[in-house]
């Protein structure tokens, strides 16, 4: 029978002035606890006489760990093959005592991200949240680190913040590979590359379109990059900002989206009448892309595998949790290069 007078965690936790998960933390040393949080909870832990039961502790070790994944809303492919392999993880996950809560939020909403980070259980393992690179997403992520839930970025980062580790791939890598990819297509052609992102608050579109530009300007100086447009990853607005582009540019030689909306481009390209092919990258190989692609109205696609991503994620919450270690290159996200004659077979 449990002790009454013996002090709890909730005891140490209210002395400290911190939650429960925090004080589980630092009893378990777990990391991403601020010194100063942890001098509190020593401090409190011995001004109640406070010692950890083994037995407490074998059974949270045996307990089913809960960890919140916030993806985008929306009709956006690539973020539905995210949480269709969340969904297929369930066999491992259970295998691992696991379980993994999605939720769905506008992410182009600031307030809106913070809210959902904000309504995570402070009880929860970890977080794994497409993050929006924003002062407020920002404060949200450092207030759920400081109540002791392990968080990691997914897809698109929020560096500054207090996230453990950012999972996805070097997306400024991934702009100069299509800013090289651009390039040799159009062959020396000169003109107007257009550029369409989701939203340059989004840091994988900004880092993508940096990396476009870098390299656009320093070996195609005879291009000329026209201003970037957002649409808010949807084919509509994709579509209408594609074909005035086209219609408006004589010169426009080639299209660059870094991110979604690419069914969107697809039929302002099919639209299009234009004597000279215009050239078009984009990311993520999704049904409409390898469609378009085997079409050859694309050229070329950039892609991540959305199934290592949350993988990845899982694995690394999961660990972290554990006080365990992981191989870091096995868990690097690679970056992937489709053109019509490498597709790989159809999930489909």
């Amino acid at each position: 029978m449990e002790d009454p007078s013996r002090p709890t965690l909730v005891d140490v936790a209210r002395a400290a002035g911190v939650s429960r998960a925090t004080v589980d933390r630092v009893v378990n040393g777990r990391p991403n606890v601020r010194p100063g949080t942890v001098a509190r909870v020593r401090a409190a832990m011995a001004k109640l006489s406070y010692r950890p039961d083994p037995l407490a502790a074998g059974l949270a070790r045996r307990a089913r760990r809960r960890f919140c994944f916030i993806l985008p809303s929306g009709r956006n492919a690539f973020m539905a093959d995210l949480a269709g392999e969340i969904g297929a993880m369930s066999d491992w996950l259970d295998r691992n005592r696991a379980v993994i809560d999605c939720r769905k939020v506008d992410v182009f909403d600031p307030v809106a991200l913070a809210a959902a980070i904000d309504a995570v259980e402070r009880s929860a393992s970890g977080a794994a949240i497409v993050a929006l690179d924003h002062p407020l997403v920002r404060a949200a992520i450092d207030r759920l680190v400081a109540d002791g839930v392990e968080v990691v970025t997914l897809v698109s980062d929020a560096p500054t913040s207090r996230r453990a580790q950012f999972v996805g791939i070097d997306n400024s890598a991934a702009g100069r590979t299509a800013g090289l990819l651009v390039g040799r297509f159009l062959g020396g052609r000169a003109g107007s590359v257009g550029i369409l992102v989701g939203s340059l608050a989004l840091r994988d579109h900004m880092e993508r379109c940096f990396g476009f530009s870098q390299l656009i300007g320093r070996d195609h100086p005879h291009l000329t990059i026209l201003p970037i447009v957002e649409t808010r990853d949807d084919d509509a607005l994709a579509e209408a900002a594609a074909s005035q582009m086209i219609a408006e540019r004589a010169d426009l030689v080639a299209l660059y989206n870094a991110g979604a909306g690419n069914a969107g481009v697809a039929a302002a390209l099919a639209a299009a009448a234009s004597e000279a092919r215009l050239v078009f990258v984009g990311h993520e190989l999704t049904p409409a892309s390898r469609a378009e692609l085997l079409g050859g109205r694309f050229d070329a696609v950039i892609a991540q595998n959305a199934g290592h991503e949350v993988r990845s994620a899982a694995r690394r919450l999961l660990a972290s949790a554990a006080g365990e270690a992981l191989i870091d290159e096995q868990e690097r996200i690679r970056i992937d290069i489709f053109v019509r004659e490498n597709l790989p077979e159809s999930a489909g």
